[in-house]
């Protein structure tokens, strides 16, 4: 587990963020998150087919698609997850707020689960392993579908003080994180609004408001997702873990570098997750151009003598 020592020194009031237990108001809360924008990809092939997709609407959803998913994989997972560089405060401030509008919770929250799993990755206390119900393909299956969904509905949540002690001292995140509903809510508002503006139509915000609202934060959280379950069944593993963390190659682009697994589970603070040769990471290009902007510091690049002691001999396989 990776704590960042870049935080402030507020003491937190316990009552700062969300409980450490999912009450049924989250849980409905997070069945709306997840079946909203599932149910928008499913209307989306007529939706198109009906004429309602314009060159506005898919520039917007990418744009969207980008800003949210660098929140994730820049500012939750390596900057404040596994403290891969440090970075100044507006910068902190910008990737939190771009990480909530992913709608994959409060960032604080978030950071204590991805802790507590690399903690026990792929045994027991692990929250979502795909191993969780044993071998076999039956059992394989079930733990595919915990991994992926259901994990977010268990009722005992990562506690946050001991997961995330330095997140919670930090009063720009505990703010960020009491306010995940009024900030993620911007996540639909802000593509609708744009769509109008552009297209100075009612019909160009309902349409953005769909392909640049609801269908991309379905495809943001289920490629994440597929990190927590994909990326544990199935991949190539040329690297030392102690899990089955694998690197899947289709998922990288649209994960930012995230798919790039195994090199994550064998160094999780390298601010770089793809390697290897043709191992493609914009994540690791946008963090080398926050460093050379002098908006991030102490960056840990993979070393080449870790890359070698982590490598798995060829002939000892």
């Amino acid at each position: 587990m990776t704590t960042s020592p870049d935080v402030g020194t507020v003491t937190t009031p316990p009552d700062a963020v969300i409980s450490d237990t999912l009450g049924n108001a989250e849980r409905t809360i997070i069945v709306a998150f997840i079946t909203i924008p599932l149910l928008a990809v499913l209307m989306a092939i007529p939706v198109a087919w009906g004429g309602w997709l314009s060159w506005t609407d898919a520039i917007l959803a990418l744009v969207f698609y980008v800003i949210a998913a660098v929140g994730i994989t820049v500012g939750y997972h390596r900057l404040f997850t596994h403290a891969s560089f440090k970075a100044n405060r507006p910068l902190r401030v910008a990737l939190a707020l771009a990480g909530t509008l992913a709608l994959q919770g409060p960032v604080i929250r978030w950071v204590a689960d991805h802790r507590k799993h690399h903690a026990f990755s792929d045994a027991e206390g692990d929250p979502h392993s795909p191993w969780k119900y044993g071998t076999g393909a039956r059992n394989v299956a079930k733990g595919l579908l915990w991994a992926h969904i259901l994990w977010l509905f268990d009722e005992q949540q990562t506690p946050h003080q001991k997961y995330a002690p330095d997140l919670m001292r930090d009063p720009d995140l505990v703010r960020i994180s009491k306010l995940f509903m009024p900030i993620g809510s911007l996540s639909l508002i802000l593509p609708a609004v744009l769509g109008g503006l552009i297209t100075h139509s009612w019909m160009g915000a309902l349409t953005a408001l769909f392909w640049a609202g609801l269908v991309r934060i379905a495809l943001i959280h289920h490629v994440t997702w597929s990190i927590n379950s994909i990326c544990h069944v199935w991949g190539k593993r040329p690297f030392i873990t102690r899990d089955k963390s694998g690197n899947v190659a289709w998922l990288a682009m649209f994960s930012l570098g995230e798919s790039w697994h195994n090199w994550h589970h064998a160094e999780p603070t390298s601010a770089r997750h793809g390697v290897l040769r043709f191992q493609l990471d914009p994540s690791a290009r946008i963090i080398r151009w926050l460093e050379l902007s002098g908006w991030a510091r102490d960056v840990k690049w993979p070393r080449p003598e870790r890359l070698a002691a982590k490598r798995v001999r060829v002939d000892a396989a």
